[in-house]
């Protein structure tokens, strides 16, 4: 059985969305004779992270309403490394993409060693014609799903068609074809997102 970790690591200095100093984790440990301990200062957005209605959308539902059996299942890794700049309806309209899918993107940015701003993301037609398609999930190898749209419409289609959004993955070594997923979330309640441990399973 072949497992890839997809996630990011978390450490202070690492990656973070637009190089923001107020999004970088923090650990302060402290040693009192042979025991040590930690407290970690964190984003909820930190790395791989799941997203929840209410980070774009002002009364949308907080992170437990996610439920485990919606970030457990078959997903598609698809391999979208040639698109430059986003990935747009006619991107994905040659894909085999059905309903109920749980869809990853793997791009150029997993490439990348540190963020790029122009990191490529999902346009708003993309979002639509995924939402039309009516599938469970998408997770994007980006710290953000989309950038520089006016007013998020590509977070918004996705969340009001009850789509699960994973961001800060890790493709590199990943090939496109389905996998066992197991994103497993911290069990937060009441706010709009939570840091994810998201690993694949190779089908046998």
């Amino acid at each position: 059985m072949k497992i890839y970790d997809i996630s990011s690591p978390i450490y202070e200095g690492m990656p973070v969305y637009k190089n923001k100093e107020e999004k970088q984790p923090k650990f302060h440990t402290n040693t009192n004779g042979h025991v040590t301990e930690s407290r970690i200062e964190i984003d909820a957005h930190t790395g791989t992270h799941i997203d929840a209605p209410l980070h774009m959308i002002n009364d949308g539902d907080t992170f437990e309403s996610i439920s485990l059996e919606k970030l457990v299942g078959q997903a598609k890794v698809v391999d979208l490394t040639h698109v430059k700049d986003g990935i747009a309806k006619s991107d994905l309209e040659t894909l085999s993409i059905e309903k109920n899918d749980f869809i990853l993107f793997k791009t150029s940015n997993s490439f990348d060693k540190e963020f790029n701003p122009e990191f490529i993301f999902l346009k708003e037609d993309g979002a639509n014609y995924l939402a039309e398609i009516g599938i469970r999930g998408v997770g994007i190898d980006a710290l953000g799903v989309e950038r520089s749209q006016p007013n998020h419409p590509t977070h918004k289609a996705l969340f009001k068609a009850d789509i699960i959004v994973i961001e800060g993955l890790q493709l590199k070594e990943v090939e496109p074809k389905s996998y066992l997923m197991v994103a497993a979330p911290l069990k937060l309640i009441g706010i709009d997102a939570s840091p994810a441990r998201v690993i694949l399973i190779e089908n046998e």
